[in-house]
C-alpha cells in the first residue's frame, strides 16, 4: 500500500437518500481537494451497475461548516435539489430536469464568509419549503442555533421556526404536513449525553405552534427522530442504558413503547448531521444497524410480531440507512477488504451497487482484524481490533516479533470499524502490526461503557491503549521495544498523554492532536465548548485537574520523539496546541518533526496532504525504529 494508493483509497460515502426517480448520496473525493460531490442514479429491479451522475457544479462542494463537523448538507424531493455549497455557505435549489439552468440562491448572502451557516436540510411532503438547522456567526463572536424554514416562493423566505435551545438537530416534518419533530440540548451535554425530542403543530403560515415535549431529558440521549407512513413518531432512546427503538403515538404523542428492547445499540453519537442508523421498509416493518459489542449486523424488524431476523449481506458495518418505503434499502456498506459502497438491497437480494473506486492492492496482502479483548486498569476490561503484519512478498525472521502501532481513535466518544482502512493497510503491508483500541468511553457497547471515561479523559483511554499494546506484546504478536502510538485530534491527545505519562510507547504521532485542554476549554468552537465538563471536570473550577491532564504542563516527562501533523486552518483545535507542545521538546532538546498544511482544517481532506503525512509519519518512525525503508 502506497501513500498515494492509501491517499487516493480515503475517499468517503454518505447521506445516501432515495428520490422519487433517483439514489443519491454525497463523495468525499481526496482526489479533487476533499470535494463533496453529490451523486445519482437510477436503481433498477435487477442486478445491474448503473453508471452515476454528478447532480452539482465542477466547481460546487457540497460541505457544511454547522458545528464545524457538517452533515445533512442537501436533501432531495422529486426533481427539485437543496444543497449547501462550501465555498459561502448558501443554500442552493438546483432543478434536475434541466440541469442546463445554473441553480437559485435560497439564503442570503453576507459580508462575513460562512457567518450564515445551514444543515441538516429536509424538505417537506409538497417539496414547497425546506427545515433545517441554522446557525448564525454575529459580529460580536457569538453564535445562536436555531431551526429555520426556507419557503420557496417566487422569493424564498428564510424565516425562524424555533429558538431558546443552545443546540437542534433533526427537524423532521410528518408525512401530512401537520406536525414538526427535532431533538434539542443545552451545554455542557453533548447529544450523547442527553437531549430532548419535541413536536409542535406546523400552521398554515408555516409558524410551529403547540409545542410538546415527548421523551428526553439531560440524563436520556434521544437519536434520529423518524416519522412512520402511519404518522407515528419513532426514535431512539438509551433510557435503558442502550440506545434501543421506541415509537410515540396518540394525538399528543404521549403514548411511548418500547419497539425492540435489547442490550444492543441502534443509535450512535451525534458527530455529524443526518446521521441515518434505521428506516422504514413498509408502515410495520424496520431495517435497522444493530451493534453488539462493537460489532455490527443489519436487522428487519416486523413491529407487528415483535420478532426481527438478521439481513444477510457480504458487509460488516453500515451506515447512512435509507429506503423508498416499498421494500427497498439503500446505505453505505463497508468490509475490511474492499473499499465501502452503496448498496441497494431488495429484499435479501442485492440489486445495484455504487462505489468510489477500484483498490488495486490483492488479497493476499489484505490484513483481516480480529477482535481482541484485555484486561487494564481497574480490574476492567476494553477491546481492540488487531491487524497483523502481511505481505505476500516478504517474510518476517523467524526470530523477529512485528513493531506495533497503537491507533487511539477521535471522539474520544467515537469508536474504531473494521471498515477497510488504507491508513492500517498502510502499515501491514510493511511489516507493522496495528491495534485499534476502543478504549473505555467508545461507544457500541452501551451507556455505561461509554459513560466510563466522563471525568476520566487522559487517564482511561491511555490506560486501555497502553493495555493493549502490552497485551500484544505479552502474547509475542508485538515485539515490546518498538511500540508506537498514533491518533487524531482527541486520539492526538491521548497519543501525548501516553507519550508523556506513561512508559510504554518510544515514538508517537499527533494529529491536530490536543496538548493542553485548558486553552482547548476556552478557545474551541461553540459545539465541543463545554465537551470537556463531563470528561474532564467543569472549567474553571477543574482547573488544576485539566493542568494535571495536560501533557504541555508536563513536558519534562516527556523523552522520546514525536512527530506533529496539523491543519493551519483548524478551528477546533488551533495549531497553537501542537505549537505550544513543540516549543517544550525543543527546550528539552527532544527529536521532533512538524508537518504544517496551510489548505487543511480538522481533519485532512486532500489526497497530496494525506499522501506527505504517511510518508512522512513512516519515515519518522523507520528512522526511530532503526529500521531501513525498501524502496
Amino acid at each position: 500500500m502506497t501513500p498515494a494508493l492509501a491517499a487516493s483509497s480515503s475517499a468517503r460515502l454518505g447521506e445516501v437518500r432515495f428520490g422519487d426517480a433517483l439514489l443519491t448520496w454525497v463523495e468525499s473525493r481526496p482526489n479533487e481537494g476533499g470535494r463533496n460531490v453529490i451523486s445519482g442514479a437510477t436503481v433498477l429491479s435487477t442486478v445491474e451497475r448503473q453508471r452515476p451522475r454528478e447532480l452539482i457544479g465542477e466547481s460546487e462542494n457540497a460541505r457544511n461548516l454547522v458545528h464545524e463537523y457538517g452533515g445533512g448538507s442537501y436533501d432531495i424531493a422529486g426533481s427539485r435539489l437543496a444543497y449547501v455549497n462550501c465555498a459561502d455557505s448558501r443554500v442552493y435549489l438546483r432543478d434536475l430536469d434541466d440541469q442546463s439552468c445554473p441553480p437559485i440562491s435560497l439564503t442570503p448572502s453576507t459580508a462575513r464568509p460562512h457567518a450564515l451557516r445551514f444543515a441538516d436540510l429536509t424538505f417537506d411532503a409538497t417539496g414547497d419549503r425546506i427545515w433545517c438547522v441554522h446557525e448564525i456567526h454575529d459580529d460580536d463572536g457569538s453564535v445562536r442555533n436555531l431551526i429555520a424554514a426556507i419557503t420557496l416562493d417566487q422569493v424564498p423566505t428564510l424565516t425562524t421556526a424555533t429558538s431558546g435551545a443552545d443546540f437542534y438537530a433533526y427537524p423532521r416534518p410528518s408525512p401530512d404536513g401537520r406536525h414538526l419533530a427535532w431533538t434539542s440540548w443545552n451545554q455542557p451535554n453533548m447529544p450523547w449525553d442527553g437531549t430532548e425530542l419535541w413536536v409542535a403543530q406546523i400552521e398554515e403560515s408555516g409558524n410551529l405552534a403547540n409545542p410538546v415535549k415527548v421523551a428526553g431529558s439531560r440524563h436520556e440521549s434521544i437519536f434520529q427522530p423518524s416519522w412512520s407512513p402511519a404518522g407515528d413518531l419513532v426514535f431512539v432512546s438509551d433510557a435503558t442504558g442502550w440506545w434501543n427503538l421506541y415509537r410515540a403515538s396518540g394525538p399528543d404523542f404521549d403514548a411511548v413503547e418500547a419497539l425492540f428492547e435489547t442490550e444492543a445499540e441502534f443509535g450512535e453519537p451525534l458527530w455529524q448531521f443526518g446521521t441515518s442508523t434505521y428506516a422504514f421498509l413498509a408502515p410495520d416493518r424496520i431495517i435497522a444497524v444493530c451493534r453488539v459489542s462493537g460489532t455490527q449486523t443489519l436487522l428487519e424488524l416486523d413491529l407487528s410480531t415483535g420478532s426481527a431476523r438478521e439481513v444477510r449481506t457480504r458487509y460488516s458495518s453500515f451506515n447512512s440507512i435509507a429506503s423508498d418505503g416499498c421494500g427497498r434499502v439503500a446505505f453505505v456498506g463497508g468490509r475490511p477488504d474492499s473499499h465501502a459502497e452503496v448498496a441497494v438491497l431488495q429484499g435479501d437480494e442485492q440489486i445495484a451497487s455504487f462505489g468510489s473506486g477500484g483498490l488495486d492492492l490483492g488479497e493476499e496482502a489484505i490484513s483481516l482484524p480480529v477482535q481482541i479483548e484485555f484486561p487494564t486498569t481497574g480490574g476492567d476490561k476494553a477491546f481492540a481490533w488487531y491487524y497483523a503484519p502481511k505481505s505476500p512478498d516478504f517474510e518476517a525472521p523467524e526470530d523477529e516479533l512485528p513493531p506495533l502501532i497503537t491507533m487511539s481513535h477521535g471522539g474520544p466518544t467515537a469508536a474504531t470499524s473494521t471498515d477497510f482502512r488504507a491508513d492500517i493497510q498502510f502499515w501491514t503491508t510493511r511489516g507493522f502490526a496495528v491495534v485499534d483500541v476502543d478504549y473505555r468511553g467508545s461507544t457500541g457497547y452501551g451507556r455505561t461503557y461509554r459513560e466510563r471515561l466522563n471525568g476520566m479523559w487522559g487517564v482511561y483511554d491511555v490506560d486501555d491503549c497502553a493495555a493493549a499494546a502490552q497485551y500484544l506484546a505479552t502474547e509475542r504478536l508485538a515485539d515490546p521495544g518498538r511500540l508506537a502510538i498514533r491518533g487524531r485530534s482527541a486520539g492526538g491527545f491521548t497519543t501525548l498523554c501516553a507519550l508523556t505519562f506513561r512508559d510504554v510507547f518510544v515514538v508517537g504521532a499527533s494529529y491536530y492532536g490536543i496538548a493542553d485542554a485548558e486553552v482547548l476549554a476556552k478557545e474551541t468552537h461553540k459545539f465541543e465548548a463545554r465537551y470537556l465538563d463531563g470528561l474532564i471536570g467543569p472549567y474553571p473550577e477543574a482547573t488544576e485537574i485539566y493542568r494535571q491532564r495536560s501533557p504541555i504542563y508536563s513536558a519534562t516527562d516527556l523523552s522520546c520523539p514525536v512527530i506533529f501533523f496539523q491543519g493551519l486552518e483548524d478551528k477546533v483545535v488551533p495549531p497553537d496546541q501542537a505549537e505550544m507542545m513543540i516549543e517544550a521538546m525543543k527546550a528539552r532538546g527532544i527529536r521532533y518533526s512538524y508537518v504544517t498544511f496551510p489548505d487543511e482544517q480538522h481533519g485532512f481532506r486532500r489526497a497530496s496532504n494525506i499522501e506527505k503525512s504517511l510518508a512522512t509519519e513512516l519515515e519518522f518512525f523507520a528512522e526511530v525504529f532503526g529500521l531501513q525503508l525498501g524502496r
